[in-house]
C-alpha cells in the first residue's frame, strides 16, 4: 500500500468532528480556504496574493457537469452514483441531488465529464455538459 492509499484509508476512519478539525488545520498550515462555493462542491483556493494563470486556448478543454433533473423514483440510485463520483458524504450528496438543477463537477476533462454523464444517465438522471 502506498503512502497516499494509507492516508486515504486513515481519512475514511475520521469522525465528522475530526474531519472538521483536520480541514481547519490544513487551512491554517497551507494558507488555503476549503469553504464551499455557492455553485459547486468543495473548492480549495490559495488565499495569498498569488496570481492564477488561465489558459488562453480557443478549444474548450474544461467542462462542467450539471445535474439537470432527478426523477423521484430514481433518486436513491442517482444518489449512490453521485456519492461514488464526487466522494461526498451521504448528507451532502442528498442535498445536492435534491437541489437539482445543480453543478456536479466543475472544470473537468471531456472524458471525465462524458463518463459521469453516462453513469448518471444509466441511473436515471438528466445531465448536461457545458
Amino acid at each position: 500500500m502506498t503512502k497516499i492509499q494509507q492516508i486515504i484509508e486513515e481519512l475514511k476512519n475520521l469522525t465528522l468532528l475530526e474531519a472538521a478539525e483536520l480541514v481547519k488545520n490544513i487551512e491554517e498550515t497551507f494558507d488555503v480556504d476549503a469553504s464551499f462555493t455557492s455553485n459547486s462542491g468543495m473548492m480549495v483556493m490559495p488565499t495569498s496574493d498569488v496570481e492564477v494563470a488561465t489558459p488562453e486556448a480557443e478549444e474548450q478543454i474544461e467542462f462542467d457537469v450539471l445535474l439537470e433533473e432527478v426523477p423521484a423514483p430514481k433518486k436513491i440510485a442517482i444518489l449512490k452514483v453521485v456519492r461514488s463520483l464526487t466522494g461526498l458524504g451521504l448528507k451532502e450528496a442528498k442535498n445536492l441531488v435534491e437541489a437539482a438543477p445543480k453543478l456536479l463537477k466543475e472544470a473537468t476533462s471531456k472524458e471525465d465529464a462524458e463518463e459521469m454523464k453516462i453513469k448518471l444517465e444509466e441511473a436515471g438522471a438528466k445531465i448536461s455538459i457545458k
